[in-house]
């Protein structure tokens, strides 16, 4: 048997960063994931062999690339703890940048409806619902595994979002203030996919340049936005430019992007006004 500082450091030099290491300890420990006080005070401590056992297994998982958020089974995002797993996509700090932008222009419309495309976890929805408690919102998704998991995620939270099964805003009837979307925008045959293996691919990739979901999207927004809506779009780090041409042929005003914490043109988004004529 070794102890909690000997296991922590093999994993360090096992190629896992110091966190990744205490939070997975935590986890087969029966501990808090933010009782790294804990570790520290108990370092000296010995581990058994059944928990060794069980962090193994774990350490295992992501050193083939399972993500971290899985083996836990949470992620922080927003300041809500979204239970995630293998059906959806783990939220990624980056989409905080589109929360931040959607709350930015809903700032003046009370009860305002505002709908999340492709919802995953319901990360973008809850942390919207979580700081708007007026905000009426609707979160869609084309798979029903990951309506599950946005669905318990709300319940858990005690927040009020309106799921429901869809493919974008296909069926939809109702209008809204804004449209907001983390689509597929990973070109179909990307290097980085390679990385992401473990993730669902269909909420991944998008066509041969990343952008087919997203030229869906700018299709359909206009009659599902009321006038001076937004539509709101998470897209790569190379494809901002593109996104904004897509806007701006489509009729959309206000034509911009946001960057993220790492100043990186994340998202893009436009404003549609009642006069305003697709090409």
């Amino acid at each position: 048997m070794t102890s909690i500082d000997n296991t922590l450091q093999a994993l360090q030099s096992r190629g896992l960063s110091r966190l990744e290491a205490q939070r997975l300890l935590l986890k087969v420990l029966g501990r808090d994931d933010h009782d790294r006080a804990w570790l520290l005070a108990h370092g000296s401590e010995l581990m058994d062999a059944a928990a060794s056992e069980r962090l193994e297994n774990l350490v295992q998982l992501h050193l083939d690339g399972h993500p971290l958020a899985y083996l836990l089974g949470h992620q922080a995002f927003y300041g809500l703890d979204l239970v995630v797993d293998a059906r959806v996509l783990v939220p990624r700090p980056d989409t905080e940048t589109l929360v931040d932008w959607a709350l930015e222009v809903l700032s003046t419309a009370l009860e305002a409806p505002v709908i999340d495309l492709g919802t995953g976890s319901g990360a973008i929805a809850l942390a919207l619902k979580a700081t708007r408690a007026d905000l009426q919102v609707s979160a869609l998704d084309f798979s029903e595994d990951a309506l599950t998991v946005a669905r318990a995620n709300a319940q858990r939270l005690q927040l009020e979002v309106n799921f429901r099964q869809g493919s974008w805003l296909n069926g939809v009837a109702e209008q809204f203030q804004a449209i907001v979307s983390n689509p597929p925008y990973i070109a179909a045959q990307d290097h980085h996919l390679a990385a992401l293996v473990h993730e669902p691919l269909a909420a991944l990739a998008s066509g041969a340049d990343g952008l087919d979901d997203i030229r869906t999207l700018i299709a359909q927004a206009p009659t599902r936005l009321l006038a001076g809506g937004w539509l709101l779009l998470e897209h790569g780090y190379d494809q901002a430019a593109a996104v904004r041409a897509l806007l701006l042929a489509a009729g959309f005003t206000q034509v911009q992007s946001r960057q993220d914490l790492a100043g990186i043109e994340r998202c893009s988004g436009g404003q549609w006004q009642a006069a305003s004529k697709p090409f």
